[in-house]
């Protein structure tokens, strides 16, 4: 059990015989902007010792991507409030298909897929959450596939399906979005049972796991509910829900997306260069509500640090402090370290040699929309000269003529640093032994792709 005061978000709570300070989890959700709901009772119910939550999490890929983060920060707080966090692979309702804010059905996967993603989630979930500990509130990874797959189809409409009338399933709004909307295809039997299924989780959680709380973002209240009406009408007892808000962004566009699409947490699909370049150039706006969402830092510095940003926006103290802490959380020291390196490569000074420090990868991404041409490695046998290099073989610049003239001007620079129109460009220059970087100027860039 635990004692706590409602006015503070600081707590004991006794775990393993041991008294721990713990803070208020809901009070914690509401100055970072956390909270958008929370069921009548919910915040005495985790004040009144170690609770068990849960958020689930689509398996429809390998990797999680950026608008996974607030769940599993939601998951880490609670984790830190001194309660037990549950990571949900939604193993079983991925191969139907979540209705709420989707205006068609998604594709459905097989078993090994499945597996093969969850495996991936939960590298990336250990960053976050402590899974390893032999404490009472260690997280736990459970998918529900591993209890939907032995249920019949008519188990499931006796034992649950009869304790949920029609009524109550379709007044809830992602149901309610979807019927009405101009989508020819409207929804299908698959997607209808969707909150029937997610709340059959939450009774799973409750009966196996004492696990007394389901969260998730608000488009999932409905889901939720459905889940706490089935621990009343069957389980004899109480859930509770809480959610937070989908994440926005000011100037209207969609939060987690680029022109490539999704911002990744693996690596492999958005390096660890994109990654923090995205939360490097987030508005003023953004970067205040961000740092409360998406790092740990206390709310007294946090409150320092927007002062000092509103002091000096120009410095950026806001965005560069938020991507530097979740690029460390998501990736590595090593891997910030090597972002920044990057991202002066363009925007600061930087020799040859930090040129090729790059990897293949993080070179394409810098250089992203570079103007390009392709040249044989033949010509680098004996050497490319400069006026080649320029006009002749690439195009870079307009005429033989503008390319001894720039030369001439000291404007020109292979691989950041500055050369005459005598240099030649050979297999030395090669970074990645692939690539050779021309420059006019200071924002001027072009690259050699040898092949």
């Amino acid at each position: 059990m635990g004692e706590c005061s409602n006015n503070f978000y600081i707590c004991t709570v006794l775990i393993e015989n041991r008294i721990i300070m713990a803070t208020n989890f809901v009070e914690e959700l509401k100055w970072r902007g956390m909270l958008h709901d929370a069921m009548p009772g919910t915040e005495e119910h985790l004040l009144s010792g170690m609770q068990s939550a849960y958020v689930g999490i689509d398996p429809t890929a390998d990797s999680l991507h950026i608008g996974h983060l607030v769940g599993v920060m939601m998951l880490k707080h609670f984790q830190l409030a001194g309660h037990k966090p549950y990571a949900l692979i939604g193993g079983a309702t991925g191969m139907i298909g979540d209705p709420s804010g989707k205006s068609a059905e998604r594709n459905l996967l097989d078993e090994k897929t499945l597996r093969h993603n969850q495996a991936g989630l939960q590298e990336q979930l250990s960053r976050f959450l402590d899974f390893k500990s032999d404490a009472n509130n260690a997280a736990v990874l459970v998918n529900n596939y591993d209890w939907m797959k032995n249920f019949s189809f008519l188990e499931f409409i006796r034992d649950v399906g009869k304790h949920i009338t029609i009524n109550y399933m379709m007044a809830k709004d992602s149901v309610k979005k979807r019927l009405s909307s101009e989508a020819k295809e409207g929804m299908s039997f698959t997607e209808f049972t969707y909150q029937m299924v997610q709340g059959y989780d939450f009774l799973h959680l409750f009966r196996e796991h004492n696990c007394t709380l389901q969260m998730g973002g608000s488009d999932q209240w409905g889901n939720i509910t459905t889940g706490t009406e089935l621990i009343r009408r069957i389980g004899g007892g109480k859930g509770y829900a809480l959610t937070c808000p989908l994440i926005t962004k000011a100037d209207g566009t969609k939060f987690g997306k680029t022109e490539g699409g999704n911002v990744w947490l693996d690596a492999n699909r958005t390096s660890p260069y994109k990654f923090y370049q995205y939360w490097l150039n987030t508005s003023d706006a953004d970067a205040e509500k961000y740092i409360k969402i998406f790092t740990f830092i206390s709310k007294d510095e946090i409150e320092v640090l927007v002062k000092e940003h509103q002091e000096a926006p120009h410095m950026r103290l806001l965005q560069k402090r938020l991507a530097d802490e979740i690029t460390v959380s998501v990736h590595s020291q090593e891997d910030l370290d090597n972002a920044k390196k990057a991202s002066n490569i363009l925007f600061g000074k930087s020799t040859s040699e930090d040129l090729k420090t790059l990897d293949e990868k993080t070179f394409l991404d810098v250089f992203d929309g570079v103007p390009q041409a392709e040249i044989p490695v033949s010509e680098l046998e004996e050497g490319l000269d400069m006026i080649g290099a320029l006009a002749a073989k690439t195009g870079f610049l307009g005429s033989n003529g503008e390319a001894r003239r720039e030369l001439k001007q000291n404007s020109i620079s292979v691989n950041k640093e500055k050369v005459k129109e005598d240099y030649t460009i050979t297999k030395s220059d090669l970074i990645n032994d692939k690539f050779v970087l021309l420059q006019r100027g200071k924002k001027n860039y072009f690259v050699l792709v040898v092949k």
